[in-house]
């Protein structure tokens, strides 16, 4: 049984910075790309950074410079570390993952992901 467990989500004011930590279990041997997502309300879910098995990373954007997705392939955990935060910020973050061989197949626009965690809520006051 395949399981993605978000943690760290909290409230802080802007300018401040938390560290999420995305748990894996079950997934089967295989070349995957990891996932940073987050749904604000009233929004639609929007990728925002992605690692492959490589390593290679991409962000979108509006994070780019301020966030940092990073893996531990020994602890079957994905990390994003989020700095220099803002209200715009808020919002539901979740963890995904899915097979995928290469590069190609690696980047935050991809929505079609095989596996989801339940989320984190972040909230950021101004």
């Amino acid at each position: 049984q395949v399981q993605l467990v978000e943690s760290g989500g909290n409230s802080v004011p802007a300018g401040g910075s938390l560290r999420l930590s995305c748990d894996t279990s079950g997934l089967p041997s295989a070349d995957y790309c990891m996932g940073w997502y987050r749904q604000a309300p009233g929004k639609e879910r929007e990728g925002i950074a992605t690692i492959d098995t490589d390593g290679a990373t991409l962000y979108t954007d509006s994070v780019s410079g301020r966030f940092t997705i990073s893996k531990d392939n020994t602890k079957n955990t994905l990390a994003l570390q989020m700095n220099s935060l803002k209200p715009e910020d808020s919002g539901r973050y979740y963890c995904a993952a899915s097979v995928c061989h290469n590069h190609y197949c690696c980047f935050p626009e991809r929505r079609a992901m095989d596996y989801w965690g339940k989320g984190t809520q972040v909230t950021i006051s101004s």
